[in-house]
């Protein structure tokens, strides 16, 4: 028997999970939600009549359901009207996991009744139990496919994977671009130029026809979006607080020209404090949708302050979990996830100041779950006298499926824009 609080719980999950798919139409056919998971009959009618709906590829609104199906069968139009109150899309994964965990144990109980009933051998009841582990039955195993396609591959032109190129060419050289499904950190002590370094990754990648999204949880979107500008127009970013009576008619000029670059890249910023994973999905789920020509590139500012599902975790209990999610997502949505990170004070301690793995603040689970981990150095942070003025390290020290070592660009601090070096070092 199902206590009153959980059946209340589980009615507002799914008055939730309804009203979210009418908000967003997307989440219908994208979640692995089933019929069978949900309690409420009418509640089954709705999203059955929903996935018609959407299948038909026709909008989905309390107006079209109730051309469908009688009004009462759903609950009434008010009722399905009052559903968009309860819209939460951000949790829409959170609450699925509570639909689909109480589906399990409740199917769980029937499979072992009927097997105590019936004295089924337990290899029958493993198998059924074992059915119920995993939602999706369309999991592709066999290897037999991949094989086929790899057939010819000695006898044709190498077909080797490109990612999305960032223009600093040791760097594309050596990743061969970001890879789809590979989670990519950039980690540095503060001010050493990792938002700049996002900003220029996030700008190439929109000008080649990817849809960068920027999470930005400790930079406001209209610094982030000045911070662009000064990059894609080249102008000293001193210029920017008072654009009007600092810049020249020339400058004034490339101020307009990067806008219009900028507008033509579509990216796009969401800058929320204090967002958790699910929240991060979600936004990049709809933003995909809007854009279902381009390519994502998500990037991440920065790991460290993504909130916790669980708060009562301990630190690096909670960034290692974000670290697995994080690679989950680039592996579910198929793209790379760019995620800044902060490394800590140590560095400071040491005689030698380029970091190692263990500089990585509450690394966690980081080095394991990223593909990519490249650390940011500057000499002429740590050395004002230094000889490599205006020159920024990027140092790969894991690379799973390439080459690690040191690559070094220009960093233009005045305008934040990072440049390829010629062959002899001279910018």
């Amino acid at each position: 028997m199902m206590h009153a609080e959980q059946a209340i719980s589980l009615e507002l999950a799914e008055k939730s999970l309804l009203g979210s798919m009418l908000a967003e139409n997307y989440l219908i056919m994208d979640s692995s939600l089933k019929l069978d998971h949900f309690t409420a009959t009418h509640h089954q009618l709705i999203f059955s009549t929903m996935q018609e709906l959407a299948s038909a590829h026709k909008s989905v609104d309390y107006i079209t359901l109730m051309t469908v199906r009688e009004p009462m069968e759903l609950g009434g139009a008010n009722y399905i009207v009052d559903l968009k109150n309860y819209a939460n899309p951000t949790k829409f994964n959170e609450y699925a996991e509570i639909l689909f965990t109480h589906w399990q144990q409740v199917t769980k109980q029937q499979i072992l009744a009927q097997a105590q009933q019936e004295n089924w051998t337990i290899e029958k009841i493993q198998t059924q139990l074992d059915s119920i582990t995993d939602s999706d039955t369309q999991l592709e195993t066999s290897i037999t496919n991949a094989l086929v396609e790899a057939a010819n591959r000695p006898y044709e032109p190498s077909s080797a994977k490109s990612g999305i190129h960032t223009d600093l060419r040791d760097f594309d050289r050596m990743t061969n671009g970001f890879q789809d499904g590979d989670l990519f950190i950039i980690a540095a002590r503060p001010s050493i130029g990792k938002t700049d370094t996002m900003n220029h990754f996030a700008i190439h990648a929109g000008f080649k026809g990817y849809l960068p999204i920027i999470f930005s949880l400790e930079m406001k979107r209209e610094l982030l979006i000045d911070r662009m500008i000064a990059a894609t127009g080249n102008i000293n970013r001193l210029n920017l607080r008072d654009p009007y009576t600092t810049m020249s008619d020339a400058q004034k000029a490339k101020w307009t020209q990067a806008i219009g670059l900028l507008n033509n890249a579509k990216i796009q910023i969401d800058d929320r404090p204090a967002m958790t994973v699910p929240q991060i999905r979600a936004t990049a789920r709809k933003l995909m949708k809007q854009y279902p020509d381009r390519k994502p590139l998500i990037l991440i500012d920065y790991l460290q302050i993504i909130r916790a599902n669980n708060p009562k975790d301990n630190q690096t209990q909670q960034v290692g979990q974000i670290s697995r999610d994080l690679k989950q997502m680039a592996r579910e949505f198929n793209c790379p996830v760019v995620c800044l990170s902060q490394l800590n004070r140590g560095v400071e301690q040491r005689q030698e100041k380029r970091p190692v793995m263990s500089d990585i603040r509450d690394s966690g689970n980081i080095e394991q779950d990223a593909d990519v981990i490249a650390f940011l150095y500057r000499d002429d942070y740590y050395d004002k006298e230094s000889e490599s003025k205006n020159l920024l390290e990027i140092i790969l020290a894991k690379h799973r499926n390439g080459p690690t070592g040191t690559v070094t660009v220009a960093f233009v601090k005045e305008t934040g824009r990072l440049l390829n070096l010629d062959w002899n070092g001279q910018r």
